[in-house]
């Protein structure tokens, strides 16, 4: 199904960029003003130069941060800091991390996919996207012509297929390694043996992609590349723009970590708000909690201690210094009130029932129109810290949701809400691009 291609690598040259670890930034979609200025200053050869440039007060159409990218590029290339490797390869990642004082080890590969329209059904998204960031993206792949950042997307390997190759690799000598001071490790491998490539790509061939993170990237791409072909009498003769950057996970590697994407609410008027809980007395069995004096992580564990296939929610500000724990009497009750396309699995995720039936059916929020401001959080004591300081009125916080149930979903051509997931820790950006025509 999956057009699987290794490509020749674009990355650091270990023998001028020492310290690795100074010189990748996170994907641009979690750069804040404050990372950035830090990045900047953290080393004079940062890929945050390339992947997520400052915008300057005399911005025009002929100097902004996707022009001044574009010349970084070719500057670092020129200068050696950047290499292109010899040989196509696809690339073996392993990221050891640290989350709530337990080790993981997440693997994947980094390598080229062909774009397919997703009615083809051959990459599959799981969520909404914004339009905002997909111009971003367009905007860099017309001036820089590279993938930047890749896109994270899963795979199902059953027969440990991949796996037991990746295990060989791994036993080489690395490509490149970063270590931070926290104890977090990047190790890259580059995997340029013709057989070990065909083994990879042809199984991966019979295999849809799932993606997990990086929708804006990929339907970017997809833009790119029917504007590039617009106007082109034939699609026979194969483009590097036909192709995309992508890692790729196993749904079952130990370290693929989707935290919560918990919900923060502002801008919530004083009628709605004394509302509420008429409206989730009706629909919800409700229980007081104390986050504030029993710890953040009792709370949660009373969060996902309810029954399988239950759904349980959590909402913090409309009661002082206590948290309302909200478990749905029956599913029935509010299935008419989703989407009419929501499936049944869709319809009971507690991103689906925040969003579309306690904000928009009991509150009244219109996506777009409204007057309340809706944000994220993936850290349950950020969201609890931000009401308690007035910041935000309300947060919901609810369950991650499980890698089979991003499958099931997307395998059935729905999406889910947008923001629903969050994998953790994000695809570092540097480690190596896909550059147009490069090789």
């Amino acid at each position: 199904m999956a057009d699987i291609r290794p490509f020749h690598g674009v990355h650091y040259n270990p023998s001028l960029v020492k310290d690795i670890a100074k010189v990748l930034c996170p994907p641009y979609d979690i750069i804040t003003p404050l990372i950035q200025q830090e990045l900047y200053q953290q080393d004079d050869a940062n890929f945050v130069r390339i992947e997520y440039g400052r915008e300057l007060p005399h911005d025009n159409d002929t100097d902004n941060k996707y022009i001044r990218a574009a010349d970084t590029v070719r500057r670092w290339l020129e200068k050696g800091t950047l290499h292109v490797d010899d040989l196509p390869a696809v690339y073996l990642h392993e990221h050891h991390f640290t989350y709530q004082n337990k080790k993981y080890r997440r693997r994947s590969i980094t390598c080229l996919v062909k774009l397919e329209e997703w009615d083809r059904m051959v990459v599959r998204p799981h969520e909404g996207t914004i339009s905002r960031a997909r111009g971003d993206r367009l905007s860099m792949l017309w001036m820089v012509q590279a993938n930047t950042s890749p896109i994270l997307a899963l795979y199902e390997d059953s027969g440990n297929t991949v796996s037991s190759r990746l295990d060989s690799e791994s036993k080489h000598e690395t490509l490149l390694q970063a270590e931070y001071e926290n104890g977090e490790i990047i190790n890259l491998w580059s995997v340029d043996n013709a057989e070990a490539i065909d083994g990879i790509t042809r199984y991966l061939a019979r295999k849809p992609l799932y993606i997990a993170d990086g929708h804006h990237r990929y339907e970017s791409a997809l833009a790119y590349k029917h504007e590039k072909r617009f106007g082109t009498p034939s699609e026979s003769v194969e483009e590097p723009y036909d192709f995309v950057m992508m890692t790729l996970v196993e749904f079952a590697d130990p370290g693929l970590l989707i935290l919560p994407a918990h919900r923060l609410v502002r801008g919530i008027s004083r009628s709605v708000l004394s509302g509420i809980m008429n409206g989730l007395e009706t629909f919800f069995t409700i229980k007081e909690v104390f986050p504030n004096n029993s710890g953040i992580n009792d709370a949660l564990n009373l969060l996902r201690a309810g029954d399988t296939g239950s759904v349980r929610l959590m909402v913090y500000g409309l009661k002082e210094n206590s948290a309302l724990l909200l478990e749905l009497r029956d599913e029935a009750t509010i299935s008419g009130m989703m989407p009419g396309f929501f499936s049944e699995y869709n319809a009971k995720l507690d991103v689906s029932i925040v969003d579309h039936f306690i904000l928009e059916e009991l509150m009244g929020y219109t996506p777009g129109t409204s007057d309340f401001h809706l944000s994220y959080t993936y850290d349950a004591a950020e969201a609890i810290k931000t009401v308690s300081s007035r910041e935000y009125q309300l947060a919901f916080l609810v369950n991650p949701v499980k890698p089979e149930m991003i499958k099931t979903i997307a395998d059935s051509g729905e999406r889910m809400p947008k923001k629903s997931t969050y994998f953790y820790p994000k695809m570092p950006a540097g480690l190596v691009f896909y550059k147009f025509g490069a090789g």
